[in-house]
């Protein structure tokens, strides 16, 4: 069911899973240009500011880079809420998807023995 689920939805979460790569390359952006200046010894590029990026919208950090400016610390806090949507979106998006399975599957019952739709005979 679960595999069921997601194909029919594949395109549905392809593109959450590239909205999720796209907020973690600004994510990083957003915070190599708040902390560059600050700390520049810990945010010395933005591929070195998205490892920052993925714990921060993974998890809540794991305390080894985090900003210190305010205006770094504001970026943080809103990236830090936007990352509870990371997990957020491809679960409702398979969630939908089995409650569509489930009710297909309830409103087509088959036979166990000879597998044609119970439901077919139902109507005649």
């Amino acid at each position: 069911m679960l595999q069921r689920v997601i194909v029919v939805k594949k395109e549905q979460l392809v593109s959450a899973l590239s909205i999720l790569i796209l907020l973690n390359i600004i994510a990083a952006c957003l915070l190599y240009y708040a902390e560059n200046q600050a700390q520049p010894e810990v945010f010395t590029s933005i591929p070195a500011a998205m490892w920052w990026a993925v714990s921060t919208l993974t998890t809540v950090g794991y305390g080894d880079i985090y900003p210190v400016t305010p205006v770094g610390k504001i970026i943080a806090s809103v990236i830090a809420i936007l990352g509870i949507g990371m997990f957020a979106l491809p679960t409702a998006i398979i969630g939908a998807g089995f409650i569509q399975e489930a009710e297909s599957r309830k409103d087509s019952i088959k036979c166990p023995h000879c597998g044609k739709d119970i439901a077919s005979y139902k109507n005649e």
